[in-house]
């Protein structure tokens, strides 16, 4: 016979506990765990039992009673984190090397009184929920893990294009004011027809790319060459001299 409780844990949390009366179905279920031997019941062994996790099926059997005994996982909106935590080194030890069977690395970290085990990586935390056989919440990680990365790949080419737009935008204002000052100081008309043509060009649109300044000269020009002129421009502004 026994108790089943819910209470109010930490962070908003509800802890579960079984509590057993008792002490011979105690004794015998912490044997079977191999957590300790009928010959020394003073001492409770806190550590892996390899006589019960030989098979994988077993293996997955203790990952997920770990987790239910001392796992978190951080809603994966807010970011990616899996963790495992117990008070007993050897038992921290022995999740360690039942993960390394799964091919998984964990990071490992001493925090206060606890022994943790965790994962940041989004695929190795798609394979740990794969493993507890949290197979519903493993597909909800990974839609949220792709919605995210979609998202974060158009936020970076939107801030690439951004940053291109700022550059392009920061050339053709100081291309603008190269070709101003060569006006100003009455050498517009002495610049060789090529290059005219482009600066005039570059004055009617100062927000144009190169390749819209190549397509606007006639007779056409490349890329390469409206922005040789337009250097040779900004080179024959940088030598005047008020």
């Amino acid at each position: 016979e026994f108790q089943f409780t819910k209470n109010r844990a930490g962070r908003g949390g509800e802890l579960y506990s079984l509590i057993i009366d008792c002490p011979e179905t105690v004794s015998t279920i912490l044997e079977r765990l191999g957590l300790y031997d009928r010959n020394f019941i003073e001492h409770i062994a806190f550590r892996v039992n390899k006589n019960i996790i030989k098979s994988s099926c077993c293996k997955r059997a203790f990952v997920r009673g770990a987790f239910l005994g001392g796992g978190s996982a951080v809603n994966p909106e807010k970011g990616y984190h899996l963790e495992f935590a117990t008070h007993h080194k050897a038992l921290f030890g022995g999740l360690e090397e039942v993960f390394e069977y799964f091919h998984l690395k964990a990071k490992t970290v001493r925090r206060k009184s606890n022994y943790v085990t965790y994962f940041k990586n989004g695929e190795d935390i798609s394979d740990a929920l794969n493993i507890i056989g949290a197979h519903k919440n493993m597909m909800e990680f990974m839609n949220v893990r792709i919605v995210k990365d979609k998202r974060n790949n158009i936020n970076r080419q939107i801030n690439c294009e951004s940053a291109n737009m700022d550059k392009t935008l920061g050339a053709a204002f100081e291309q603008i004011q190269a070709i101003e000052k060569i006006k100003r100081a009455g050498r517009f008309e002495n610049l060789p027809p090529a290059l005219m043509q482009i600066a005039n060009i570059r004055l009617e649109n100062p927000d144009a790319s190169l390749k819209r300044i190549s397509e606007l000269s006639n007779p056409a020009v490349s890329r390469s060459g409206v922005s040789h002129r337009l250097r040779k421009i900004m080179e024959i502004a940088e030598s005047i001299d008020f």
